[in-house]
């Protein structure tokens, strides 16, 4: 289907970026379909999608025959999408308003895709939403996610290097995450200050008998002292030193030296608080 270019489509609107919100437009139509490859076949899947904006993505996605639901908060954006909804009939419900204040899954009603160029500014507490909580696996069946590049960095990081965070564990105890593409900061509009990536997340079986919140108190008190030894870093979680203890895992090492496993074995270990 032919579509009048998204930069005209923007001028039309008389739309600009807004820093508030975080928002950077991609053009590229081209590189807009290579992002919507990543998730696979996308031909009748629906796919939750948000901070649209003007639709650059959406249209990628909509071509690739995806059911769409787009949450967008700038209503400035809304003619533009409503435009796109006559183009794709059937295929695209917009929703104005915060994604972080709506639940995701009772919203779709049915396993969906997440892609999505996330405004930098919400973009890390959506993803660790959706990789939170003792449920799983989860509604979501894969997560296909702009960030800035340093965060996707940390997303993907192995033990043993600076980028490795609580970030790493929460994205690779129970899913697989990997650095999907990098995108170059003239791609947007307007150029942000650093270079972008995305991360593709599946997600994985999770490891038995292992409390999502009990891993996230360990690894908070962990990596919120970074620097410190375990055995300091970990004395204010109850229970945590013992399982240092009879897990073999020397008390001196600090938080970024522990696999993902290491983790989830000391999560295990810790007693039912």
């Amino acid at each position: 289907m032919s579509l009048p270019p998204l930069r005209e489509v923007i001028a039309r609107h008389g739309l600009s970026a807004s820093k508030a919100l975080g928002q950077n437009f991609l053009f590229d139509e081209q590189l807009l379909d290579r992002i919507a490859a990543i998730p696979g076949d996308l031909q009748g899947k629906a796919v939750l999608e948000i901070g649209p904006g003007p639709g650059g993505l959406t249209r990628a996605l909509l071509r690739a025959g995806a059911r769409v639901t787009a949450i967008e908060m700038d209503r400035r954006c809304l003619p533009a999408l409503a435009e796109l909804s006559e183009a794709f009939p059937g295929q695209l419900r917009v929703i104005e308003g915060d994604a972080l204040a709506m639940d995701h899954g009772e919203l779709m009603g049915e396993p969906f895709a997440v892609v999505a160029n996330l405004p930098y500014n919400v973009g890390t507490a959506l993803f660790t939403r959706w990789l939170d909580g003792e449920d799983w696996p989860p509604q979501w069946t894969s997560l296909t996610l702009m960030f800035q590049l340093e965060v996707a960095q940390r997303i993907v990081a192995k033990p043993g290097t600076s980028a490795f965070g609580r970030l790493a564990v929460l994205a690779q105890w129970r899913s697989k995450a990997k650095l999907a593409m990098k995108v170059h900061r003239s791609a947007f509009t307007p150029p942000p200050k650093v270079m972008s990536a995305i991360v593709h997340v599946t997600p994985a079986e999770a490891p038995e008998s292992v409390s999502a919140r009990r891993l996230a108190k360990v690894t908070e008190a962990a990596f919120g002292q970074r620097r410190k030894m375990l055995r300091q870093s970990l004395k204010g979680v109850p229970g945590a030193l013992s399982a240092l203890e009879q897990l073999g895992i020397d008390r001196t090492r600090r938080a970024e030296t522990l696999s993902v496993d290491e983790f989830t074995a000391i999560a295990r270990a810790l007693d039912p608080a």
